[in-house]
């Protein structure tokens, strides 16, 4: 699913895209790959067998925050430990089976992060997702070892929007949150980003434009060749405006 077409909020963001930023932190599902109706499918059937829940597939209390965190909204009650652990490996085992083969990668993420290489820029994987399924769509995808730093869901207490997940990142890369370049989909992920103090650039993959536009997004866009493009174009264009 996308939205919309490529959109600056702020021209002096737009000329910061030649990458002044010391790291860029990816979120996963959604930005990596367009995966949100696999994961959606996963939780209406897991909702369906353990709680008789029939979830609309335009649900969105499902995109954001850890596992106790959504269980809690969809069941209004807190879940125990045990009975998050239980539903979690059990829908992400489910979703796995969805995807194994059916993952494609966003148009442009490899380029860009060879691009980012390139350029001495480190990458970090920004995820709700436990670590098994982090590894099984870095394995999807072929970009295992191509984050030197991942946060998963295992490693925060609290999830998106709370920006604990993007100031662990930036702190296990030594570098300060004001200095990352954050890529989402969401709403909650990219309020997550904003929160943390980071410039966000999201991708329409999950929300439209102007929901990310409100949730703080400086730039959005269909997918990783519209970024580079405009990240090409940057020096140029300051130039010609002197």
């Amino acid at each position: 699913m996308r939205h919309g077409t490529c959109l600056f909020t702020n021209m002096h963001e737009w000329a910061r895209t030649s990458l002044p930023y010391r790291a860029v932190l990816f979120d996963m599902d959604g930005v990596l790959t367009d995966n949100l109706h696999l994961h959606v499918a996963a939780w209406q059937d897991c909702l369906r067998e353990h709680y008789g829940i029939e979830l609309a597939a335009d649900d969105r209390r499902v995109h954001a925050g850890l596992i106790h965190e959504i269980l809690e909204r969809l069941l209004g009650r807190a879940p125990s430990a045990a009975e998050a652990h239980d539903f979690l490996e059990q829908k992400e085992a489910r979703y796995r089976d969805l995807a194994r083969g059916a993952l494609v990668a966003v148009p442009g993420i490899h380029a860009y992060l060879g691009w980012l290489a390139a350029r001495g820029v480190p990458a970090a994987l920004v995820t709700g997702s436990d670590r098994v399924c982090t590894r099984f769509v870095l394995g999807e995808l072929g970009l295992v070892d191509r984050f030197p730093i991942t946060v998963t869901g295992e490693d925060v207490r609290r999830g998106k929007p709370a920006p604990e997940a993007y100031l662990l990142a930036a702190a296990r890369l030594g570098i300060a949150p004001a200095d990352c370049l954050v890529h989402e989909d969401s709403e909650a992920g990219t309020a997550a980003g904003v929160a943390a103090g980071a410039t966000v650039a999201a991708l329409t993959t999950s929300a439209p434009a102007s929901a990310l536009v409100a949730a703080g997004a400086s730039w959005v866009g269909p997918d990783f060749v519209a970024w580079l493009a405009a990240a090409d174009r940057a020096p140029a264009d300051r130039e010609a405006r002197g």
